[in-house]
């Protein structure tokens, strides 16, 4: 089992949704092992079921003021399922992470950052709020020392 990763789920061609990549760039270019992944469920659980110590980011629609941060321990508690259930893919982050519970195959620490979107219109470029939302979690994971 690997140590520490960071996953940006999401699609960088839809707008806010891009959100969670931006974070890995980010991140891998301070020298962090980041990883940017489109958020199919089943993948995920091969990378999760593979670390011991997990980060995943990723844009949320909820209803939330854009740019709100939510940061779940997914070891202790569930996701909320009105938080992460917009994926494209039928199986994706919130399926996975509750998969790997019942399968008890959690990472031994799982943490997952949700940034609220305002637009996931096609195109590139973030929002102002997710923007600033990114500099907030790349500085507070920088500043604990790649840990959250």
């Amino acid at each position: 089992m690997s140590d520490t990763v960071f996953i940006g789920v999401g699609n960088r061609f839809r707008r806010d949704d891009g959100a969670g990549p931006v974070v890995a760039d980010r991140l891998a270019a301070a020298g962090m092992r980041a990883i940017e992944h489109a958020g199919d469920g089943a993948a995920l659980v091969d990378i999760l079921s593979t670390h011991r110590d997990a980060t995943v980011i990723d844009a949320t629609r909820s209803g939330k003021v854009p740019g709100t941060i939510v940061w779940i321990d997914a070891v202790h508690e569930s996701l909320p399922h009105d938080l992460f259930n917009r994926s494209t893919h039928l199986f994706g982050l919130a399926e996975a992470v509750e998969t790997l519970r019942l399968l008890g195959g959690l990472p031994e620490r799982l943490v997952i950052a949700g940034i609220e979107g305002a637009d996931f219109d096609m195109g590139q470029g973030l929002s102002e709020p997710v923007a600033r939302a990114v500099d907030t979690i790349v500085g507070q994971i920088a500043s604990a020392g790649g840990a959250r």
